[in-house]
């Protein structure tokens, strides 16, 4: 009767192991690490009139299609350019 007992205790240990390791494997998505991409970045360069309502008109026309504006650089000293990266 003994050996009967042990067998039965066996075997749901070994179930239980079996149960533990499938749980296991349905998430290991969960536990693996994935690659992100690097992030890409576009740059746009343009020259424009020094005067405050040209450069508004600029900044707003590229603000609306997602540009962002990085730096401003004054080129030729008299036309400024607008550096923006999206």
């Amino acid at each position: 009767m003994r050996h009967v007992g042990r067998h039965a205790a066996w075997v749901t240990a070994g179930a239980s192991l079996l149960f533990a390791v499938a749980v296991l494997v349905a998430q290991w998505p969960l536990f693996t690490a994935t690659a992100q991409e690097a992030k890409r970045f576009e740059y746009r360069i343009i020259e424009v009139l020094p005067d405050t309502q040209n450069m508004q008109t600029k900044l707003n026309e590229f603000g609306a299609n997602g540009w962002e504006l990085v730096a401003v650089s004054m080129g030729n000293m008299t036309e400024p350019r607008l550096i923006f990266k999206k």
